[in-house]
């Protein structure tokens, strides 16, 4: 028999198992992984992880098991599609979590979930700084989590999970560039002002993180997102010439586009029309697996603290590296390193091939789909119509 614990807190909405028996241990000045071993168990195909067994954990809390699964999704029978959750467990809002006693609450959030819109705080993606931040002063990242939230129940979860991720890569490019852009209409000063309120100059080597960079960027990229996720639209950005026109001019209607006056052949937005737009959106590189091997959660890495310390030094210097560290942080490998792009040694290399439309790509996206979508074959005899 398992005995109750005197005070079983509840758990938090989408809190993992390890944090809520972490918090509950905590609460009761237990050994963590002495409650974790009484509550799990090993796992069926063997190894060393262990997971929860729902029972176990009523017994110690009281709590029903139905009641345990509506907050922690690990309970749940059937086991939910963890493709649509993000694979890195994070914290959520600090005043929602504030609520909740013993220690640091750590929840597995939906792909869709970046805005706290009851406390105007920014939850973001998985950051080496796994820090909240008040939107206060900036109610348009707030609205558009309400907009982002309409794309997910008009398209569901798999094509606006591409399409803001791609979004956000678009964002990325043009946020990159040595030198803002002379047109002070230009989107890049929005994004800079917005930068400045979440990442003060003054407090810069304490306050950076790259999820406020993504965080200054949130409402374009879901204005965005609302035409890459459309059936419709993505079939006018791969379709004729006069089409493609017509989803450009829709694009700068919401960004700024063209962004780039060059010859180089780089555009993002071009080289996703031409090789993307046409196929099936991108999934998860990574998803969450239940379990674990023990139940006190790893702290923050040394190594993390050493890339976060660098990439605040470098963009307290200059503040023209943004859009750069947005395309290098690991939120949006899903969609540049897609299924069909080319393998590179270095990530530098990824990049570069995102924004790419010259001949030679273009030609090798037109095979592709010739093989993806062969012409009819006509009988001999016959006449074409």
């Amino acid at each position: 028999m398992l005995t109750r614990l005197p005070d079983p807190v509840p758990p938090a909405q989408h809190e993992i198992a390890a944090s809520y028996i972490g918090r509950l241990a905590t609460i009761h000045g237990l050994d963590i992984n002495a409650l974790w071993r009484r509550v799990t168990e090993r796992e069926a195909s063997g190894g060393m992880r262990r997971v929860v067994v729902p029972e176990r954990l009523a017994a110690v809390t009281g709590r029903t098991v139905h009641a345990l699964a509506g907050a922690l999704p690990e309970l749940r029978t059937p086991q939910p599609d963890w493709a649509m959750f993000r694979h890195q467990p994070q914290p959520g809002c600090h005043h929602c979590d504030s609520k909740h006693p013993g220690g640091r609450v750590t929840r597995l959030l939906p792909h869709h979930r970046y805005v706290c819109t009851r406390h105007s705080v920014w939850i973001g993606p998985p950051d080496a700084d796994q820090t909240s931040v008040s939107l206060a002063g900036l109610p348009e990242i707030v609205g558009a989590q309400r907009k982002h939230l309409r794309i997910l129940r008009q398209h569901g979860w798999a094509a606006t999970y591409d399409a803001l991720l791609t979004a956000f890569t678009f964002c990325g490019h043009i946020w990159t560039g040595k030198e803002p852009p002379e047109n002070p209409h230009h989107v890049w000063h929005t994004w800079d002002e917005r930068a400045h309120v979440l990442i003060p100059p003054e407090t810069v080597k304490k306050s950076y993180s790259t999820s406020r960079l993504f965080a200054a960027v949130y409402p374009e990229a879901v204005r965005v997102a609302a035409l890459l996720a459309s059936p419709q639209w993505r079939r006018l950005a791969s379709g004729t010439a006069a089409e493609r026109e017509g989803f450009y001019g829709e694009i700068s209607k919401r960004i700024d586009y063209p962004y780039r006056n060059s010859h180089d052949h780089s555009d993002a937005i071009a080289h996703w029309a031409d090789t993307d737009a046409w196929r099936p959106p991108s999934n998860p590189l990574v998803t969450f697996r239940p379990g674990r091997t023990q139940g006190r959660l790893p702290e923050r890495h040394r190594g993390h603290e050493q890339r976060q310390e660098k990439s605040a030094l470098w963009f307290s210097r200059t503040r023209r590296n943004a859009g750069r560290n947005l395309l290098f942080h690991n939120h949006l490998k899903p969609v540049l390193t897609r299924a069909w792009t080319p393998a590179y040694e270095k990530f530098e290399g990824v990049i570069w091939h995102s924004a790419r439309v010259d001949e030679l790509m273009q030609t090798t996206t037109a095979r592709e789909r010739q093989k993806l979508n062969p012409a009819p074959r006509v009988a001999r005899g016959t006449m074409q119509p």
